[in-house]
């Protein structure tokens, strides 16, 4: 059995079923079998992974644990802030597309014949179209990316059976979409078997180090992570 979000009923039943379990975990009433699981194991249960069965013994671990029932709750809150934030800025891209588009045809005229921001931007193209599409914070097993301390224009070839759509793309610290250092909005083209999505990212004040690409289809709201090498 697994894990999965269907509806506003059971968000609210989850967060009582969570606040329940806090109150017997501080008051003493629960007493954990074994050692507490590995993070990675406690992001995939926040996530509610396909891949995390009830059956698994830790799960039952994790929710008698004081440690591991305080964590899966800071996990869960930052999870549903990154999805109100998410949703805002859907929202807010579709507001404003038609104003993106007249504000760039102004600026072209204002502009031409001089250096733009346009000619500026570093085009870079990364192919995840063999890449498996694994939530949360399971990246997958490809080369870390690299991209450079600049303004890019990044074009993604995305996984195999994407859906088509709006996609926010964004280079975050870790795997559950904290310290955003850029992110864009746009819609995805098909070019034969492929769907690709291009955006505008500004890397200029990243610093070089490790860092994660993710991808979160409007719809899904699910983000996929990809390792990251800023040069």
């Amino acid at each position: 059995m697994s894990w999965r979000r269907s509806s506003r009923t059971e968000d609210r039943f989850e967060a009582w079923l969570l606040e329940s379990h806090q109150r017997r975990v501080l008051a003493g009433e629960t007493a954990p079998v074994g050692s507490c699981p590995e993070e990675s194991f406690l992001y995939e249960l926040a996530h509610k992974s396909k891949h995390v069965r009830l059956s698994d013994p830790r799960v039952d671990h994790a929710a008698n644990c004081p440690l591991c029932m305080g964590r899966l709750l800071e996990i869960r809150k930052s999870i549903q802030s990154r999805r109100r934030r998410l949703a805002r800025a859907f929202a807010l891209a579709s507001s404003i597309a038609l104003a993106f588009v007249l504000i760039g045809i102004a600026r072209f005229s204002m502009h031409k014949g001089l250096p733009t921001k346009e000619m500026a931007l570093r085009a870079q193209t990364i192919d995840l179209s063999d890449s498996g599409t694994l939530r949360g914070e399971q990246p997958n097993p490809i080369q870390a990316v690299l991209l450079p301390a600049a303004m890019v224009r990044l074009t993604i070839v995305l996984p195999r059976f994407s859906a088509p759509g709006q996609y926010l793309v964004a280079v975050t610290k870790d795997q559950i979409g904290s310290g955003v250092q850029a992110e864009g909005t746009a819609g995805s083209v098909q070019n034969g078997s492929s769907t690709a999505v291009t955006v505008d990212l500004d890397l200029r004040r990243s610093k070089t180090g490790r860092y994660f690409l993710s991808t979160t289809h409007e719809k899904d709201q699910a983000s996929y992570y990809y390792p990251l090498q800023i040069r």
